[in-house]
This record gives C-alpha cells, sequence and structure tokens, in this order.
C-alpha cells in the first residue's frame, strides 16, 4: 500500500474498513490519470484486463454487493451472455462515466453501512455454485470483503498502469497529491 491510511477514531470499526476501502479504491481511481480512453482500455500484459475495464468491474461488483446487503435487486444485471462486458467499456461508454458512476455507489454504500445497527447484522448470499448453499454472511465480512476484492484489482491496476508507460504507483499519488518530481 503506498498511502497511510488513518482511522477515524479509536476503536471505530466501521470507520477503520471503510478507510482501508477507500485507500484501495483511490489506488484503482489513480491507476487511470492522465490516459487517453484508448491507453485505459489497452491490455499490455498477458491478461485480458485493461485499466477502465477494472474501474467498470469493481463499481458494478461493489454495487452488486450493497444490493445483495440491502437485500434489493441490482439494476445492472449480469449473466452468462454479457458478463465479460463487466470488464471492458461497452457502447459509448467512457471512463469519467464510470468514476462518476462508482462515485454515486460509494456514497451509497458508506450511507448504508454507516446506518445499519450492528456490524454483525447478517443477509443471505444468493444460490450460486461458489457459494455454499443458505449460507449468510455479515456486514463485517463484506466490508473485509470488499477490502479485498478491491486490493485484489488495486494490484492488477499497478501492473497495468507500469506495463503501459513505466508509471508506478508512487509517482501516481505524488501527482494526485499535487507533488512535482522536479527538483
Amino acid at each position: 500500500m503506498v498511502t497511510h491510511v488513518p482511522s477515524e477514531a479509536p476503536g471505530d470499526e466501521r470507520g477503520m474498513f471503510l478507510s482501508f476501502i477507500e485507500a484501495q479504491r483511490g489506488a484503482i481511481r489513480r491507476s487511470v490519470i492522465g490516459l487517453t480512453e484508448e491507453q485505459a482500455a489497452s491490455r499490455p500484459s498477458a491478461s485480458a484486463l485493461s485499466l477502465s475495464g477494472l474501474v467498470k468491474h469493481v463499481a458494478e461488483t461493489e454495487l452488486n454487493w450493497l444490493r445483495m446487503a440491502q437485500q434489493r435487486p441490482n439494476e445492472t444485471v449480469r449473466n452468462e451472455s454479457n458478463w465479460a462486458d463487466s470488464f471492458r467499456l461497452v457502447g459509448d461508454e467512457t471512463v469519467e462515466q464510470m468514476l462518476k458512476f462508482w462515485d454515486g455507489v460509494v456514497v451509497e454504500v458508506e450511507e448504508f453501512i454507516r446506518s445499519v445497527p450492528s456490524l454483525d447484522d447478517t443477509f443471505p448470499l444468493p444460490e450460486a455454485p461458489w457459494f455454499p448453499k443458505g449460507e449468510r454472511v455479515s456486514m463485517r465480512w463484506l466490508l473485509g470483503h470488499l477490502v479485498e476484492e478491491h486490493a485484489r484489482h488495486a494490484g492488477h491496476a499497478d501492473i497495468i498502469r507500469e506495463s503501459l508507460d513505466g508509471r508506478t504507483a508512487f509517482e501516481l499519488v505524488a501527482e494526485a497529491k499535487g507533488y512535482s518530481n522536479q527538483s
């Protein structure tokens, strides 16, 4: 991790989780600083992942987990026929639009997590081959999972960005904070 993650207050578990999630979101967001749409959509490694696709994927994934926790239907329906579209921009989608969409999801996630009575509250996982039948998870588990999900993809984003133009996460943090590399 290339940034310090402060706690909101000692012992504030919700704030701690939300701060770590935001740190990982920031790493993914910074990965597209200064790139054209074409650069952000390029796939410079053996992987099929692109930076614009990662931005879209994490935004959609975060919304999906929020809707599961809220026990509400997700507006974005993914199935076998369109699953690959969650990893790439389609039609007239842009990085800027995906970042704005994600910003809205972030607000919803934070409001929801701050409103639940307890991080011990649970919600059911949907029936899927990768989930145990009848499994329920806590809000705490959800927050830990979002840290894991975003951190995994932040690492992917670091590698893709460095493969594109040699810029590292440290340089992107400095640029985002307004520091110059000039002496």
